[in-house]
């Protein structure tokens, strides 16, 4: 996938007011008109400068798009960063009048069905207009948590940051600050609902809520797939060879783990209930690594000799090798 430099496209900086913005894309959509335009690639460009527009447009896309960085340069191989929208709170605008299925796999990467910015304009439910009361916005937003805030159920610090325009027409981030309840179990892609966060009610109507997206972060020992969690766990030789016990880290601190003799490299082994927990407690599978220790003295190379003689019937690679 190839970077697309939006700036670049309507031919504007990156410090440009959203008046800006608007003039230089009226002024290329009408020369790009595929109507007016004689030029051969008009169409093409047409379909560019609106996808540009589509995202500068919006302080939301806009502020996510900018947090990219700008040093990238337009046609450069390009993957997002992970979780490169976690952070933000979006109002959910989704689309306006652009056809997004004319956009390019890039925007559709950062921007499209999955993403934040898919959700419902307004954020769905509206309360009653009488007397011009009308419920706040729903507003949504991915957070990061560790394994450990999930496995425990803990209270944590969260900072979001919303974009807005400032009097002068340039995006801004507000920040702020809230204390979330992150529920035991939780797991990725689900949503914690703070009641009435969202954006404020008309007219003395309800504010709308806050849903947070949960991610985990990187963890260094651990991975999870929905409530399994997999720990890589190296052993010697002798200890996936001739059986051994070792000890283990789990979310709920050590265990001791049987490797039975005969274990092989990949082998996954399986500490039930030692996952995240729930309703049905997820599963902690540990996934053994042979590891051989180095032959850097003469002694260690003349025991691996007699380990060669002992073992010249075992060919691993035999019918894959060639050999």
């Amino acid at each position: 996938m190839r970077y697309k430099d939006y700036y670049e496209i309507l031919g504007v900086s990156r410090d440009a007011t959203q008046d800006e913005i608007k003039r230089a894309y009226r002024k290329l959509a009408r020369q790009y008109h595929p109507d007016v335009s004689k030029e051969a690639d008009a169409e093409e460009r047409f379909k560019e400068v609106g996808e540009a527009y589509e995202v500068l447009k919006d302080p939301e896309k806009r502020a996510a798009y900018d947090q990219l960085g700008s040093q990238w340069r337009a046609g450069q191989e390009f993957r997002p960063p992970p979780d490169w929208d976690a952070g933000f709170e979006f109002r959910g605008g989704g689309f306006t009048d652009a056809d997004a299925s004319h956009f390019s796999d890039f925007f559709e990467t950062l921007f499209g069905a999955h993403g934040p910015f898919a959700h419902a304009a307004g954020g769905g439910r509206r309360g009653d207009r009488h007397g011009f009361q009308a419920r706040g916005e729903d507003h949504h937003a991915k957070i990061l948590i560790s394994l450990e805030d999930s496995y425990e159920g803990r209270t944590r610090s969260v900072q979001l940051q919303m974009p807005e325009l400032d009097p002068q027409g340039h995006v801004v981030l507000r920040r702020r600050t809230l204390n979330v309840t992150v529920p035991k179990g939780i797991i990725a892609g689900q949503q914690i609902r703070l009641t009435g966060q969202g954006g404020p009610g008309i007219g003395g109507g309800p504010a709308g809520d806050l849903y947070l997206e949960v991610e985990f972060e990187p963890h260094r020992l651990f991975s999870v797939e929905g409530r399994d969690v997999y720990l890589n766990l190296p052993v010697t030789p002798w200890e996936a060879a001739l059986g051994a016990k070792v000890p283990v880290d789990t979310l709920g601190g050590k265990v001791d783990l049987k490797v039975p003799a005969g274990a092989q490299s990949g082998q996954k082994l399986r500490l039930r209930g030692r996952g995240l927990p729930g309703k049905t407690p997820g599963d902690q599978y540990v996934v053994l690594k042979i590891v051989t220790p180095p032959a850097t003295t003469g002694a260690a190379r003349e025991f691996y000799r007699r380990m060669q003689k002992e073992f010249s019937g075992f060919d691993p690679g035999r019918g894959v090798t060639g050999r």
